[in-house]
């Protein structure tokens, strides 16, 4: 499960972000919807374990995030937290297959092939698995950056607007295949976004203004 109270974060004297109270349990998704400039990235990485925010908590599983040193909060990060970003970024120099074995790596798990290529075939990319990312299609790219964000089974899943480059057939797919692939793995999934047609689509949302 995932909890924030009272979150606020100010860049300086004229830009300060005060969020709302956040709850998402297992199986459960969010949307948090906002136009540029309300700090919808701001929170994201605040939800990601990346930026501290000024005052305030995160909780994951009864655990306050940012009260853990740097070197925990990345392994826990790395073990509770899976990111889709907007754009994937992947280590081009190995194969598909390699890179979600260097996720569990970076989280401090033993890399587990038969895991990597589980998920690689749900998501249909078995074929692509000895695959170059550059050689990939925006599409199984995008494919894969969720397989990446699930492969250590995570408690959250957070999403950077997944669908803002889609028309609107594969905008419904992606979020079909973000959630099925949550509920797998018992995940809150959490989609930051300013993609309105997206607001049909979840029963839950938060929206930023």
């Amino acid at each position: 499960m995932l909890q924030t109270i009272d979150i606020s974060h100010k860049y300086s004297s004229t830009q300060r972000f005060d969020f709302p109270d956040i709850k998402c349990n297992p199986s459960e998704t969010l949307l948090i919807l906002g136009q540029s400039g309300v700090g919808k990235t701001t929170l994201l990485h605040i939800l990601a374990g990346i930026l501290k925010p000024e005052q305030g908590r995160v909780n994951i599983k009864d655990q306050s995030i940012y009260s853990l040193s740097p070197a925990k909060l990345d392994i826990f990060r790395g073990q509770h937290i899976g990111i889709v970003f907007q754009k994937p970024h992947f280590v081009q120099s190995i194969n598909a297959e390699e890179n979600l074995l260097l996720a569990q790596k970076m989280a401090g798990k033993t890399p587990d092939k038969s895991k990597a290529r589980q998920i690689l075939k749900q998501l249909k990319l078995d074929h692509k698995s000895s695959a170059y990312t550059n050689n990939m299609s925006q599409g199984e790219q995008q494919r894969l950056s969720i397989a990446r964000a699930i492969i250590n089974d995570p408690q959250i899943i957070l999403a950077d607007e997944p669908t803002s480059a889609l028309d609107d057939v594969n905008c419904q797919e992606v979020i079909q295949l973000l959630e099925n692939q949550s509920k797998k793995v018992n995940a809150c999934l959490i989609v930051v976004t300013h993609d309105n047609r997206l607001k049909s689509l979840f029963n839950n949302f938060v929206e930023l203004i």
